[in-house]
């Protein structure tokens, strides 16, 4: 999507006080040395007393009071989610807004797996543009994975998940805003959505399939019936074309020296190096940037965890970009184009 001027993004994540470390993970069996070893991560963030949209309010009550945004201003709250939120036949994305006090923005809950921050900021944006009289628009992911239903490291192949909620803020007004975003861009692989059901039939109740979610078993049946190859190559052409798009629609070059930094997602370091690494590479020369070693895959909100860390880590001199890359079962492929605004 290409944005006739740039708009604000400001952004926060919200981390538990409680994490567990690889090494203690490795002692208790929750997973192996070989494993580990693939993932990369160091450790992952535990919530185990704050429910996913609680997480979401605290991440966003600190961009508010940050940015001096009044709830009661904004114009949409999205808020995306992986995992079960806390109840059952209810809305997250209402208990947030009427949480926050955001009683005039129009709640809308994202399921797009672990895309789904991403597509809430282009979605965001869309609405921006389309209608000039809506109100600033307020983005939230927030995933806990706990047992019995969710084994952090053990329910996935190549990640391991950690409890982590993100806020980001879409506004025209960029004067105060962390970052400037140019250019969003998502592709789409549906063929793939069967790599999460495998030949799994569809049931009648949550986990009938399994009394814990077991995304490896659908996998296994998706690479003994496809192949390890059509994923990737599937993944790389989406992946090529999410890049090169956003890149050409945010006005660079794929070897444009400003282009500081290409963010991966917070996937394990082995998927990352197999599935993600090489199209990026292809689409850009941008050095590349991997920041979720200490937070895991944090379920919907990879990409808007990665806006918070660069925007908080001054990861981006005024002047020069970065490309965020992310995807999302389904599949989705979301790039997206930010810069540091001249102060």
């Amino acid at each position: 999507m290409r944005l006739p001027a740039p708009l604000g993004l400001s952004a926060e994540a919200w981390y538990p006080a409680d994490r567990q470390t690889v090494e203690e993970a490795l002692a208790c069996g929750d997973v192996d040395a070989r494993t580990a070893r693939d993932l990369g991560y160091t450790s992952l963030p535990v919530s185990e007393k704050t429910a996913p949209p609680d997480m979401a309010v605290l991440a966003a009550r600190t961009l508010l009071a940050r940015t001096g945004q009044n709830p009661a201003d904004l114009g949409q709250l999205l808020h995306a989610c992986v995992h079960y939120q806390g109840h059952d036949a209810w809305s997250a994305p209402h208990y947030v807004a009427h949480t926050l006090g955001a009683h005039d923005a129009v709640p809308v809950g994202l399921l797009q797996q672990c895309n789904g921050g991403a597509i809430g900021i282009e979605s965001a944006v869309a609405r921006l543009l389309a209608d000039p009289d809506a109100g600033p628009a307020l983005v939230t992911t927030a995933d806990r994975f706990l047992m019995p239903s969710w084994h952090r490291w053990k329910s996935d192949y190549g990640m391991a998940a950690g409890d982590v909620a993100t806020a980001v803020l879409v506004d025209r007004r960029t004067a105060d805003a962390d970052l400037l975003l140019h250019a969003v861009t998502t592709t789409v692989a549906a063929e793939l959505e069967v790599m999460h059901r495998g030949e799994d039939g569809l049931n009648e109740n949550p986990l009938s399939h399994s009394p814990m979610i077991d995304v490896r078993r659908p996998k296994r049946h998706f690479v003994r019936t496809y192949g390890t190859p059509f994923f990737l190559d599937a993944a790389a052409r989406r992946i090529t074309a999410a890049v090169t798009t956003c890149l050409a629609e945010a006005g660079l070059a794929p070897d444009d020296p400003r282009l500081r930094h290409a963010v991966l997602p917070r996937l394990g370091t082995k998927a990352l190096e197999e599935a993600y690494a090489p199209p990026l590479a292809a689409a850009t020369s941008a050095p590349q940037l991997d920041l979720g070693r200490a937070s895991g895959h944090v379920g919907a909100g990879d990409l808007n965890a990665s806006v918070a860390d660069l925007a908080a880590q001054d990861l981006l001199a005024p002047g020069e970009f970065a490309l965020l890359l992310n995807g999302g079962g389904g599949f989705t492929f979301t790039a997206m184009v930010v810069s540091a605004p001249q102060r």
